[in-house]
């Protein structure tokens, strides 16, 4: 039996044209493949196949760690006017899923909409990382896609699954753990701005309103502005939302006040790429990953100009000794991607 989606959105108010006027505007014009599979498709259209680090001359060499500026941790709350959430952003949809055209993001998040600044430096410096400082959280890189794909195949069940979306970015893989009817899911991104403009946006999105049960009741596809929501949906109420560095993460989330068990599931796609925060997500996922919890872990085999991928995360891995890895799937087209499966050694 396939995985099911179980849930869709909620009606939307007016501007019903909106929708079919948008184009993908995430796409790189210098990796385009050809497939016959819809979601591959739309994986080309929404990512690049690799970060690219800039224009200046120095893109191929390795960034060193102690000169990087990591971000505080902060938990982000979940405004209860779903309006100001939405408002001014235009959703596209990919893979069933809905998500903040970035594009629009890109014209309106300046001055005071973006603290950190990461969507002006982005666009000006033409990187989708500025190690330090922005960390691809405003791309949908492919590997999220093939990650989306596996569930499916492998059909991974998060019914009841405490689950952490780590370097989430768009927050897709979280959201489509929402629609398995997990327990609870957590998102984190290395920067707020992309947690406030883009994960929790597209949370809302898919998440608007809830019916009898729990589920999202049928709807048109969604506009600008959402109706009014009454109370804030039960589905919502399932997230949390975390930007900062893994590791000051990490220990907000242990020393906060608020209930925390250790997740069942950790996904995470294309965060291996810079071997300089191995250190830190290794750490990150011995600390809050259940004794029989799994990871999910999509990457490509290489990354050029940052020097990371899966061969060298893998010898990492087997050298501190904690956790054991699996090759679950490999895609065979271009530049070769992986899922791995990860587990501590222990684990049943």
């Amino acid at each position: 039996m396939a995985f099911r989606f179980d849930f869709s959105i909620d009606e939307y108010d007016s501007e019903a044209d909106t929708h079919d006027k948008m184009d993908l505007q995430l796409h790189s014009q210098k990796h385009k493949q050809k497939s016959t599979e819809k979601t591959r498709q739309t994986a080309d259209a929404v990512g690049d196949s690799s970060p690219r680090l800039g224009t200046n001359n120095h893109q191929d060499e390795k960034p060193s760690q102690k000169n990087l500026c990591f971000e505080v941790a902060k938990e982000h709350d979940i405004p209860e006017d779903l309006n100001r959430v939405l408002e001014n952003k235009v959703m596209e949809t990919v893979s069933g899923l809905y998500y903040i055209k970035m594009s629009v993001v890109e014209m309106t998040c300046s001055g005071d909409a973006d603290k950190e600044g990461i969507v002006s430096k982005s666009v000006s410096s033409h990187s989708d990382l500025i190690p330090g400082v922005y960390e691809g959280g405003l791309k949908i890189w492919e590997c999220t896609f093939d990650l989306i794909d596996y569930f499916s195949e492998a059909e991974i069940q998060f019914t009841n699954k405490t689950v952490l979306d780590l370097g989430c970015g768009a927050g897709l893989l979280g959201i489509v753990a929402l629609k398995g009817k997990a327990e609870k899911v957590h998102f984190q991104d290395y920067n707020s701005t992309v947690i406030d403009e883009i994960t929790l946006p597209n949370a809302v999105a898919n998440c608007i309103r809830t019916g009898s049960g729990g589920d999202i009741k049928t709807s048109q596809p969604p506009l600008k502005r959402p109706k009014k929501a009454e109370h804030l949906p039960d589905v919502l109420t399932r997230c949390r939302f975390f930007s900062g560095e893994w590791s000051e993460v990490s220990r907000l989330m242990l020393n906060s006040n608020k209930p925390f068990s250790k997740y069942d599931v950790i996904l995470t796609s294309e965060t291996i790429y810079n071997p300089d925060y191995y250190d830190a997500l290794h750490d990150t996922l011995v600390q809050l990953l259940h004794k029989n919890g799994r990871v999910y872990l999509a990457s490509k085999e290489h990354y050029f100009g940052v020097g990371g991928g899966i061969p060298l995360f893998e010898k990492f891995i087997e050298e501190r000794n904690v956790f054991k890895t699996s090759i679950v799937k490999t895609i065979d087209k271009g530049l070769q991607r992986f899922i791995m499966e990860i587990a501590f050694k222990e684990s049943s």
